[in-house]
């Protein structure tokens, strides 16, 4: 049996670790050819050598999401290597300190914009033409739980996973029939590098994010990068503008 994306080639950001790892290397073994993006060099590389292991094609690029001009280099890489994009997953994000909105600083607020969101708007500007000129594509789009329901003591966090499901939807609207779908995902407790350092905070933290969640357990990156692949492969052929949850029924609406 063919794999879903058989064939194809992706481009997935903040692919060094956690979520965009876990999506890369998912991609990989459903038959893509994957251009690994990310701002650190030494992950990047990481995950590079463990789809090379596992007998999948793979490539790194150095970007930095919040600055245009990388997001257009890494677009331009995908072409280079492979002459087209078939499949992008705009995932890089980060969580700065958080706390009540009037206390979240200048710099944190500015610096979150920047990476989640306007991360996403510049990877979407330079994916969605290149999908044009070959009349088709997906992209999937990486929101948070917090993008769907308030996220206390994380008002810059939970703008900008709120902001991304608002490019999502006006953008699969607008290429509705261009033969390019736009969705979203919205993950869970996810067990991450970075929720691993809160965790290690001290006991308590540790159970207050394992209680969270519906299922008292965390999911792991893999668990969504199955998710992302689905929607970006021809199964999902009818799937546009979704928001589509995947964290094992926290968040039930």
């Amino acid at each position: 049996m063919t794999g879903l994306v058989e064939g194809k080639t992706a481009l997935v950001t903040g692919a060094g670790s956690g979520i965009g790892r876990g999506s890369a290397t998912v991609f990989a073994r459903e038959g893509a050819k994957v251009l690994v993006a990310d701002v650190d060099d030494a992950l990047g590389a990481e995950t590079v050598a463990l789809i090379r292991a596992a007998g999948g094609t793979a490539e790194f690029v150095h970007c930095d999401v919040s600055v245009d001009a990388h997001v257009a280099a890494a677009v331009q890489r995908v072409l280079e290597l492979w002459g087209r994009l078939d499949c992008a997953h705009n995932n890089a994000g980060i969580t700065t300190m958080g706390g009540p909105l009037h206390e979240i600083s200048l710099a944190d607020w500015d610096r979150t914009l920047a990476v989640n969101l306007s991360g996403v708007f510049y990877c979407m500007r330079h994916e969605i033409p290149v999908m044009l000129r070959q009349g088709s594509g997906a992209i999937v789009n990486t929101s948070s739980g917090a993008g769907v329901v308030a996220a206390k003591g994380l008002a810059h966090y939970a703008a900008t996973k709120h902001g991304i499901l608002g490019l999502t939807k006006t953008a699969a609207q607008e290429q509705a029939r261009s033969g390019v779908r736009i969705n979203a995902v919205c993950p869970g407790v996810v067990e991450t590098p970075t929720l691993r350092g809160y965790m290690e905070r001290g006991p308590e933290i540790a159970k207050m994010i394992q209680n969270s969640t519906a299922r008292g357990v965390m999911g792991q990156p893999e668990e969504i990068g199955e998710a992302v692949v689905w929607l970006c492969s021809d199964r999902a052929s009818y799937v546009n503008g979704e928001t589509m949850l995947v964290d094992g029924g926290t968040v039930a609406r």
